[in-house]
């Protein structure tokens, strides 16, 4: 399953106030393990940097200004995050408001709600007392955000990452084993499932190796553990 972490930053609270995205920043997970594929974009909002969202963030419209505008990134942000993956997001209404002002002003499809996965609301729910900000969670799980001295979206979405992981049960949880069971598996005393391969390995061993193997066996006494494993083999 294909899941992809996002984050934002912007240049206020309100898209209906005139607000802008200015960065956007995705990491691409595979049945919950990061891929390595990320997409990541400053954007140019064509209009002032208010003195509090600078503050959060250090983008300034100076350095904006020369980054491309989100109507020329569009295309290359939807082609990431496809039409049907869902969007891991922390406090996701407030991300998801502006991606789909910005995505109108682009006249794009917007992203619907269902895709969305709150990190938020799984911590509400996971936890019974807060704080659930980021940085608290960092430090509930003993995830390292040293690095997050201000806020940054593929950062964020990095840190975000780890901290989903961990909100579904740790990374143990990620590896999915039992998605990947064959259909041949059989089912041993413990309940666990046992993978058959479709065609067994080929043998690493020379017949001169198997020979000396068999040869030391016969050194090791009357009945030798390693006699049985020669018998199974042939």
């Amino acid at each position: 399953m294909r899941e992809i972490v996002l984050d934002t930053e912007t240049t206020g609270l309100d898209p209906f106030q005139g607000h802008r995205l200015v960065e956007v920043g995705c990491v691409e997970l595979l049945n919950r393990i990061p891929t390595g594929l990320t997409f990541h974009a400053y954007i140019n909002p064509e209009r002032d940097m208010p003195f509090e969202a600078f503050n959060v963030h250090g983008l300034s419209a100076e350095f904006l200004s020369q980054h491309r505008r989100f109507h020329e990134i569009v295309d290359e942000f939807i082609a990431f995050i496809g039409d049907d993956t869902p969007l891991v997001i922390h406090n996701a209404e407030f991300d998801h408001k502006f991606l789909c002002a910005e995505l109108k002003l682009a006249k794009r499809a917007l992203i619907a709600r269902e895709r969305l996965v709150d990190t938020l609301a799984l911590a509400r729910r996971k936890h019974s007392a807060g704080p659930y900000n980021l940085d608290a969670l960092c430090g509930r799980y003993g995830i390292d955000n040293s690095r997050r001295t201000k806020h940054g979206a593929l950062l964020d979405a990095e840190i975000l990452a780890e901290v989903y992981l961990e909100l579904l049960g740790g990374r143990q949880a990620s590896l999915s084993l039992a998605e990947s069971v064959s259909p041949t598996a059989i089912l041993v005393g413990g309940g666990g499932a046992v993978r058959t391969r479709p065609a067994p390995l080929k043998p690493r061993l020379t017949a001169a190796e198997l020979a000396a193997h068999r040869e030391f066996v016969g050194t090791l006494g009357e009945a030798p553990i390693w006699k049985s494993y020669l018998d199974q083999a042939g």
